[in-house]
């Protein structure tokens, strides 16, 4: 009897462990308010701040080990929830998604339908980021070696397969094309500048040739055909773009400048961290942003400024931005607590805590629930 037993219990918990999330409720759709800056439930009307988190864990991308750890995928997001999150931001790996320039990864979709179904069980909106190739070691050669036309073609046909997967889903807040895309002023060799943070390359440039285009035509032609290939496959979910900020020195640096990519967005991302040795680039940087739609600041975290700088940033940012989104890294403030108490806390440790003791603070400040 008791050998049945433990049997009976594997076989339970293997069943666990494998089943999708299961899809308790529908998520009111969000929709665009009637001021066009800001957001709302599409059917209660009622305010909605995006107000969450870059998803990540241990500094590990998603897809290295979701297949295996999918506890770990489970818990983090009730963690999320928990601390008060209503989005999360994922970043989709191109080359885990695509076998080819025309072929998708049906094994990678199947974990995304996972996913999709998580986030609805779990009460939270998903900012669903593609195209990245954050560790250009595992980007595959035959991308690489695409011309421009080809790379784009690649590209539409992976938002054709993500879009097919997320049409349905209640849990779509957002398509995000690409996170901090580089539009190039001449000829290159390049599709990643080589900036490494934490041992990844987020930026990602959009074309070698520019063929006599200037940086904002070129920006607003790849946009529009990513747009055009994704809304084959879901008309209603938004679409946007993870920008680089303006910087002083630099201004626009990645091509993709606010204003002007507008009208061919849903609303406008942007990538802000306050520096305390620049102290009013950050407001410089989001009021270039101010142009009549929505503005969700979709990173932001106190990396090169105080606690209470951001605090203030975040406060006066309301303004114009209509959400924010921190970082998460598997670890809760109970747990860097802990790791403090055995005298385990690093520093970057600490500066993690310290994030997320400010988001948990201003959360019933900053998040606005809609009801479903």
């Amino acid at each position: 009897m008791t050998g049945n037993l433990v049997i009976r219990g594997v076989i339970v918990s293997l069943l666990i462990f494998f089943a999708p999330a299961p899809r308790l409720c529908a998520l009111e759709p969000i929709a665009i308010a009637s001021n066009g800056k800001s957001f709302v439930g599409a059917n209660s009307k009622t305010p909605f701040h995006p107000w969450g988190f870059n998803y990540g864990n241990r500094g590990r991308l998603m897809e290295d080990f979701w297949n295996e750890e999918w506890p770990t995928i489970v818990d983090d997001f009730h963690e999320m929830k928990a601390m008060g999150a209503n989005i999360v931001r994922v970043h989709l790996q191109f080359g885990r998604f695509m076998r080819g320039p025309d072929e998708a990864n049906d094994a990678a979709l199947e974990q995304l339908d996972r996913l999709l179904a998580l986030a609805e069980s779990t009460g939270l909106y998903l900012d669903l980021t593609g195209l990245a190739c954050y560790r250009t070691g595992d980007v595959p050669p035959w991308y690489d070696s695409l011309d421009d036309d080809g790379r784009w073609h690649a590209q539409a046909t992976f938002w054709r397969a993500v879009a097919a997967r997320g049409a349905s889903s209640s849990a779509i807040f957002c398509y995000d094309l690409m996170n901090e895309p580089v539009a190039p002023g001449k000829k290159t060799e390049k599709w990643y500048p080589g900036i490494l943070l934490g041992g990844y390359d987020f930026l990602q440039l959009i074309a070698h040739n520019p063929l006599e285009r200037a940086r904002g035509e070129l920006a607003i032609a790849w946009i529009d055909k990513l747009t055009g290939a994704l809304r084959e496959k879901d008309q209603k979910h938004f679409i946007t773009v993870g920008m680089l900020p303006w910087v002083t020195g630099w201004k626009h640096m990645s091509g993709f400048v606010p204003k002007e990519i507008a009208p061919h967005v849903d609303y406008l991302s942007v990538h802000i961290y306050p520096k305390t040795k620049q102290p009013e680039e950050a407001s410089t940087a989001l009021r270039e942003c101010d142009s009549g739609k929505p503005v969700l600041i979709e990173e932001t975290f106190p990396l090169e400024c105080s606690v209470p700088q951001l605090e203030q940033f975040l406060r006066d940012s309301r303004d114009i931005a209509s959400g924010w989104i921190f970082h998460y890294d598997g670890a809760t403030i109970a747990e860097y607590d802990a790791a403090e108490h055995a005298g385990k806390l690093t520093a970057a440790q600490a500066i993690w805590r310290e994030g997320l003791r400010l988001f948990a603070r201003l959360t019933p400040e900053f998040a606005a629930p809609v009801t479903n």
